[in-house]
């Protein structure tokens, strides 16, 4: 008696430290995935914000390229209007 007692015993511990095993398992497997939510997160808003910063960059050189062909249009039109006089 006394020795089925002792497995009846031993099976429950078992039973009971596997469950306890699977638990801290799925626990971990949780706590894993969710850190890589936060990370995939966290590379997605730093990505995010250097692309802004390249488009900011970009309008910035398309105004300086506006400006630069501006100035050359007005330099092309004096000198025009310069030969234009001097043939007269």
């Amino acid at each position: 008696m006394m020795n089925r007692d002792m497995i009846k015993r031993d099976r429950i511990r078992s039973i009971l430290n596997s469950r306890v095993t699977i638990h801290a398992l799925v626990f971990a497997a949780v706590a894993a995935l969710s850190g890589c939510g936060v990370e995939t997160a966290t590379t997605a808003a730093t990505g995010a914000s250097i692309k802004k910063q390249e488009v900011e960059e970009g309008k910035r050189t398309q105004g300086r390229a506006d400006q630069r062909i501006d100035q050359m249009k007005g330099q092309m039109q004096e000198r025009a209007d310069q030969a234009a006089g001097s043939e007269k």
